[in-house]
C-alpha cells in the first residue's frame, strides 16, 4: 500500500479550498488539478508500506499526543519557476503544535526504520499539478478549522481516479 500522514479537512474548509482551486483553474492554460476529496495536508509521505511497516505506523501514530490546534489557511503559492509547470498550493500558518506534531512523528517513523524525504517541513494543500498559469502567488483571506486528529491514509488508483482513504486515525489528547 502506499501511505502517507495527513490532516484532512471539514467540509466548510474543503469548500473554501475549492474555490482556490476553482479560481485558479480558471485562469489556467492547463493542470491537473485536486479532487474535492483529496485535499489535504501532508504530515509524513511513507510510500509503498507492507503490512509490518503499516502496523508499525499506526504504533507510531498512537503513540504521540497532540492538542488540538488551529490551521489557518493564509496565501496561495507554488513550487517551481513559474515559466513552466508548477505545482500551486494553498499554504498553512507552522504553529508550533503542528511543527512539534510533524517533528514527532517524523522522529519515531525514522527510529522505527523507516526514510523520509529531509526537506523543510511546509505545510500545504495541493490545488493543481503541472499548472500553466499567468497567476502569481499572493496573501489571500485567512481561512482554516481546529484540528482534532491526523490520519493515515492509502493512496491508489480506482478507475484510473486518485483516491485517498483514511485506515487510521489518532485523535487529540
Amino acid at each position: 500500500m502506499r501511505l502517507f500522514i495527513a490532516v484532512n479537512f471539514s467540509s466548510a474548509t474543503k469548500n473554501s479550498l475549492l474555490d482556490l482551486r476553482d479560481e485558479l483553474r480558471s485562469n489556467a492554460e492547463r493542470g491537473s488539478f485536486t479532487l474535492p476529496e483529496n485535499l489535504h495536508i501532508t504530515l509524513a509521505f511513507l510510500g509503498e508500506c507492507n503490512a509490518k511497516q503499516t502496523y508499525t505506523i499506526k504504533n507510531v501514530m498512537d503513540a504521540v499526543s497532540f492538542k488540538p490546534f488551529d490551521i489557518l489557511i493564509e496565501r496561495v503559492g507554488r513550487f517551481g519557476s513559474g515559466e513552466g509547470e508548477t505545482l500551486w498550493w494553498a499554504g498553512a500558518n507552522v504553529c508550533e503544535v503542528l511543527s512539534d506534531l510533524h517533528r514527532e512523528l517524523t522522529d519515531k517513523l525514522v527510529a522505527a526504520g523507516f526514510t523520509l524525504d529531509k526537506r523543510k517541513f511546509s505545510p500545504h494543500i495541493t490545488l493543481g499539478r503541472r499548472v500553466i498559469t499567468d497567476a502569481v502567488p499572493r496573501r489571500i483571506e485567512p481561512f482554516g478549522e481546529t484540528v482534532h486528529k491526523i490520519d493515515l491514509m492509502k493512496s491508489e488508483r480506482i478507475d484510473g481516479r486518485l483516491t485517498y482513504t483514511a485506515i487510521h486515525q489518532r485523535i487529540s489528547c
